[in-house]
């Protein structure tokens, strides 16, 4: 795990605006249009190379391959992992929105959204597609050729998200369901550590579940499923050192009240239970910006590094660098300038069609973060 150790570094959350080109393949394979599997292969390895080379030239220290190769950062499994052949359940409301009956309609119309396929578990989970993952690594790799950048990452879906998208009709219990998710991830999440590049484990359920799955249980039986899914998570990633592994945390990236997000005082201490060293989670936007000063009392345990989101991701405005700067300060005054990489609350194409925000201001925020992080350092190293 690369530290800030001289100077903030910085990275974001995974998912970044896909080429129109890309997108209008996807779509065309979502929706079950016969594509070419050549061609389509290309343009995700020419998207990669471009997304690599555009993340450099904004500044950002720590890369990845956009997700360019994946309709969502969850829903991908579904052409990877054999035994979700049953009826697609998608989840149609949010406890947040139900109080907002216009705005529900407003965020569930959402073009993306309306083609992700979540197929339901009818039979025993396995690896269908080895090869995806290590054609993931390859691309990315090559993409790095030439293009600066200090590490690289790559993300995916963890157990616990995967069971929270995905209804189980086939396993006598979650914790089973779970369980065998885990161990059909296990080899991809091993092929991108031994790869040398650090995997993030996106961990939505881990927040965004309490108001949208597991609405109905009090904050005791939450916490109880998500230790649940921290176990299935720490089961799979057995064999990858801690500095090899982030995850996120997330409440859901959507324009939405948030007003029924779990707060992260409620789950930090579960959350440090996760094997990864690296936390990154959300901390600009409205509802979360102000749980920085759970920091003043929570301590950060030994050899864990948070990468706290100091740029919004559903928001066109773009960041002032001075206030960039002050969030990093915030953190790296409570827990070591060491231990903290600036980062963004959640991605920028979550799933194909999603684009809260302008792909050219995407670029323009990240630059900002570099920006910023540039004038952070100036504070903490002089």
């Amino acid at each position: 795990m690369k530290r800030s150790t001289e100077r903030f570094l910085c990275t974001h959350t995974g998912s970044l605006p896909r080429p129109e080109r890309l997108i209008r393949d996807m779509y065309a394979k979502e929706e079950g249009v016969p594509v070419d599997r050549a061609e389509l292969a290309a343009h995700i390895r020419d998207a990669v190379g471009e997304i690599v080379r555009k993340q450099s030239e904004a500044g950002v220290d720590i890369v990845n391959d956009g997700e360019m190769s994946k309709p969502s950062y969850a829903t991908y499994i579904k052409d990877r992992l054999a035994g979700f052949g049953g009826e697609s359940i998608p989840v149609t409301s949010y406890k947040d929105l139900a109080d907002f009956p216009n705005l529900h309609r407003k965020v569930f119309g959402d073009p993306g959204r309306a083609r992700r396929k979540t197929p339901a578990c009818n039979g025993p989970i396995s690896v269908r597609d080895a090869e995806a993952a290590r054609t993931d690594v390859a691309n990315l790799k090559a993409a790095l050729q030439g293009a600066r950048h200090e590490a690289a990452f790559m993300s995916a879906a963890s157990p616990g998200v995967i069971s929270l998208f995905f209804h189980n009709d086939h396993y006598p219990s979650h914790g089973a369901y779970l369980m065998a998710i885990a161990e059909a991830m296990r080899p991809e999440y091993e092929t991108v550590a031994n790869a040398g590049v650090v995997l993030q484990l996106d961990c939505p359920d881990l927040a965004m579940g309490r108001h949208i799955q597991f609405g109905d249980l009090d904050l005791k039986e939450f916490r109880k499923m998500a230790a649940l899914h921290i176990e299935a998570l720490n089961h799979a990633v057995h064999n990858i050192p801690a500095e090899n592994l982030r995850m996120h945390l997330c409440w859901g990236n959507y324009e939405g009240p948030h007003h029924c997000d779990v707060p992260i005082a409620d789950i930090i201490d579960l959350v440090f239970k996760a094997k990864p060293a690296a936390v990154s989670f959300e901390a600009a936007n409205p509802r979360h910006a102000h749980e920085w000063k759970l920091f003043e009392t929570v301590k950060l345990p030994d050899g864990k590094v948070l990468i706290p989101g100091v740029l919004e991701s559903k928001s066109n405005f773009i960041e002032h660098p001075e206030l960039i700067a002050q969030r990093i300060g915030r953190y790296a005054k409570l827990v070591g300038r060491e231990n903290v990489i600036a980062g963004s609350d959640c991605g920028y194409g979550t799933w194909v069609g999603q684009a809260a925000v302008d792909p050219q201001v995407v670029w323009a925020k990240l630059a900002a973060m570099a920006e910023g992080c540039r004038l952070a350092t100036r504070e903490f190293w002089r």
